[in-house]
């Protein structure tokens, strides 16, 4: 392995939740974690989740506007503890996606931008459909997509149209990265809604039965996905670890028991693609280290599946690092301008924006300010600007707190957008109090 290629886990999830919230819920062992996070080893590089079905009623819509998802919250809160960051989430309705990274890679990541796309009634409804997240990670670029294809045994036809609907209709701003396939690694999960063919002869008893006679391997032949694999009809361009654990739907919520309403399926499924592309004779390579369900939570109907993928990656000799000007303190209550240069190569995409952030921030929608560098004035350093905050910004001064600020490029086209630069971190103080005129002598 040389210098410039090397190897990065990624953890995937994919859970229809039911509409049901997370409270009382322990998502550790989900996550592969300990309760203690200084027992935690081996911890992956992303954390990929994806749900289905997340309580998506009008009035939680609303309160989403101005509050994060209770799923979102919860998974932060666990993986903030262990220096994770959340990179991007994306919600349509019922499909939400989280990335979160560890903070090491935070600069690392550019030309991130979400997507959507609606299948339900046609494409008008958004109960059905996908959303997913691309970015470049170094010199390589990936595509996470969650899915919520059409339910039930007979609707296999709409599952297929739901597929292409997506691959045609689903397209980012990023130039040569437009389609999903046109990355990459692709990673296609969610409640995919494939049942198991011989619903005329099959009843829910008798797989139920197999399922209990370990006969997982006969079964899964009946497998909807795998036919319309082999038919070339959808998802051939993707690859599948076959799956070696027990039908995730239907079960009866708060049991191991499956109810027998519906027969039980493989609805829930972690697909992936790796491009024969070489660079610089780097072949790629995603190794699949796991694909299991676990049947212990059971809040849900359905049982949450993950997998974790080793991925080969590369820098890229193009990525470009903004420079901040070391800051001693931050004097609150003045104007502070800020200096920081600019490499060759790397421009002001016109809308980037420079954000002030706790150096323990867990979002990167958690800054405290920001301005646009809009207002930057160019120094007599060629390529070094300064931007002024105003004596208005409030930060708590806090012995213990210290700050960091990040600059983002953003094109101004959904949601574009890189960390470029971090600066180190820096204290505040505020400023000392004018003399009053009682103290003048």
């Amino acid at each position: 392995m040389s210098d410039s290629t090397w190897n990065i886990n990624v953890h995937i999830v994919t859970w229809n939740v039911s509409t049901r919230y997370p409270e009382g819920v322990a998502l550790h062992s989900l996550l592969g974690l300990n309760t203690n996070p200084e027992h935690d080893t081996d911890l992956p590089d992303f954390y990929v989740i994806g749900l289905q079905e997340v309580n998506a009623q009008v009035q939680n819509q609303v309160i989403g506007l101005f509050k994060e998802d209770p799923w979102t919250l919860k998974f932060k809160e666990l993986l903030r503890e262990r220096n994770f960051v959340v990179v991007k989430t994306e919600q349509m309705q019922g499909l939400l996606l989280m990335i979160f990274t560890r903070k090491k890679h935070l600069l690392h990541l550019r030309e991130i931008e979400a997507e959507y796309t609606r299948t339900g009634l046609g494409g008008i409804w958004g109960n059905k459909g996908a959303v997913s997240i691309r970015m470049n990670i170094y010199g390589c670029t990936a595509v996470f997509l969650n899915s919520h294809l059409a339910a039930h045994d007979h609707m296999l036809d709409e599952r297929v149209e739901d597929y292409n609907k997506i691959v045609q209709e689903h397209k980012y701003h990023v130039k040569a990265r437009e389609n999903i396939f046109n990355h990459d690694y692709v990673f296609w999960f969610g409640d995919l809604n494939f049942r198991l063919t011989g619903e005329a002869t099959t009843s829910p008893e008798d797989i139920r039965a197999e399922v209990k006679r370990d006969n997982l391997k006969e079964l899964i032949q009946k497998d909807q996905l795998l036919l319309v694999m082999s038919q070339k009809r959808a998802f051939s361009e993707l690859n599948e670890r076959l799956p070696a654990f027990p039908p995730t739907f239907k079960f009866e919520p708060g049991t191991q028991e499956y109810d027998m309403k519906r027969r039980p399926a493989w609805c829930d499924r972690i697909l992936y693609r790796v491009s024969d592309r070489k660079y610089n004779n780097v072949k790629l390579i995603a190794k699949q280290n796991s694909y299991k369900s676990h049947p212990a939570f059971s809040i849900s109907d359905h049982k949450p599946v993950t997998s974790e993928f080793n991925i080969k990656i590369f820098s890229d000799p193009s990525e470009k690092m903004v420079e901040f000007a070391p800051i001693d303190i931050w004097t609150i209550g003045e104007e502070y301008t800020v200096k920081y240069t600019l490499p060759e190569g790397l421009d002001d995409a016109g809308s980037d924006w420079i954000g002030v952030f706790n150096s323990d921030f867990g979002s990167m929608e958690e800054y405290l300010a920001y301005e646009y560098t809009s207002r930057c004035k160019e120094e007599e350093q060629r390529r070094t600007f300064s931007l002024t905050f105003p004596d208005t910004l409030y930060l708590p001064e806090d012995p213990m707190q210290t700050y960091v600020l990040v600059y983002f490029q953003s094109t101004g086209t959904r949601g574009i957008t890189g960390l470029a630069g971090m600066s180190e971190p820096f204290r505040v103080e505020h400023r000392a109090p004018s003399p009053s005129y009682n103290s003048v002598d």
